[in-house]
């Protein structure tokens, strides 16, 4: 493999060595693998790949130009160029590509007595989270892709065991790989940006999945019920947190925040206080402006946004009777006001100035209890 002079080594073991240089990142296997990925080249199910490779294709926001260019040469045009600039042989190369730096790239790696797996995830969600079944914005046809109606985010996985497996237990571990993505994004509360609902990934996710062709009785399942279906998950669910922290600035406790919570229902931060500001007297908006992050990430306030968003989550799902939603969320946002007024006492008081809450139209309501709490919180 003929790198560039800064290259650096991250990771070397008996089946594989992971270096970086630039805006690649490079797994080269060193020993047989079977391999599953969704290489645009070499795709699929192959035992010929030598090399996996994850690299920054364009930046994330309003790249025109490196979009004509990959798109304008055509998809096997650009992999065998990004091969070259690599040194790589393009028949022997996955390739995935993303708007994240490869600097952010995370590496979690879970054993159990001697099997090994590796996660290696680059992630960003800020762009084209989605959920499983909202609306697409392309349609593929036999003469190409067309727009169907919309900054880019995608999750790149390399995922590598030290063992032997069956073809089924191979892509039995995609379904696993893709479970614990998903809870790493449930874990971050990460909004569709396409409906209401959670992110199960984003629109352009993409992986390779490796284990060697003759590394002892291969293994036949990689299910979570399974030891290694269980380090599988651990590793994948790790490494996309971990890549999600430094691309995004993701951490679980700066997701405590009423916007986190309700962004997909409607309460959208840069036109809060424009919209709040009808509910309060010029000074109540003064001293709000002032603390804004005190009263948006107040944990009392943040969980009571939290449980609004599920219970708009059920009412929209159809869980709860139509003749109880309401007061169901009435309650929800009586609790807003009160903790944020932190006047749990005052309770009755929020419920009754609430009582046309309606879950029809949330962010209203949110809006007032915001205001109510905020200005009883004093008095």
């Amino acid at each position: 493999m003929a790198l560039a002079a800064n290259l650096e080594e991250l990771m070397v073991t008996h089946e594989y060595r992971l270096v970086r240089t630039g805006r690649f990142l490079i797994t080269e296997l060193l020993k047989p693998h079977r391999v599953l990925s969704t290489s645009t080249r070499n795709g699929g199910q192959s035992q010929t790949l030598r090399y996996l490779v994850n690299h920054q294709s364009c930046e994330g926001t309003d790249h025109r130009e490196r979009h004509a260019h990959i798109t304008g040469s055509g998809p096997d045009a650009y992999h065998d160029a990004a091969c070259r600039e690599m040194g790589l042989d393009g028949n022997l190369t996955a390739v995935m590509g993303t708007a994240a730096n490869m600097n952010y790239a995370a590496v979690a790696q879970h054993r159990d007595d001697a099997t090994l797996v590796t996660a290696v995830v680059t992630a960003g969600v800020q762009g084209n989270a989605a959920c499983a079944g909202d609306p697409a914005s392309w349609r593929e046809t036999e003469t190409g892709w067309e727009k169907v109606p919309t900054v880019g985010g995608t999750i790149n996985t390399i995922l590598l065991m030290n063992h032997s497996l069956t073809e089924g237990a191979l892509a039995r571990a995609v379904v696993t790989m893709t479970e614990a993505k998903t809870a790493a994004l449930y874990e971050l509360a990460v909004a569709s940006l396409y409906s209401k609902n959670l992110a199960t990934g984003t629109g352009t996710d993409q992986y390779c999945v490796g284990a060697p062709l003759d590394a002892g009785q291969p293994l036949t399942s990689t299910s979570p019920h399974a030891r290694l279906g269980e380090l599988i998950g651990l590793a994948v669910r790790q490494a996309t947190l971990e890549a999600l922290r430094w691309q995004n600035g993701l951490e679980p406790s700066y997701t405590r925040s009423i916007f986190v919570a309700l962004g997909r229902y409607g309460l959208n931060e840069p036109k809060f206080t424009g919209d709040i500001a009808p509910l309060m007297t010029e000074r109540e908006l003064e001293l709000l402006k002032k603390n804004f992050k005190s009263v948006v990430y107040e944990p009392k306030v943040a969980a009571a946004a939290f449980a609004i968003a599920a219970v708009l989550d059920r009412i929209r799902f159809g869980t709860l009777p139509a003749n109880a939603i309401q007061d169901v969320f009435r309650q929800q946002v009586a609790t807003l006001a009160a903790n944020l007024a932190a006047k749990p006492e005052s309770w009755p008081y929020f419920y009754t100035q609430l009582s046309e809450a309606d879950p029809a139209q949330p962010v209203g309501a949110v809006l007032l209890a915001i205001a109510l709490g905020w200005s009883s919180k004093w008095k």
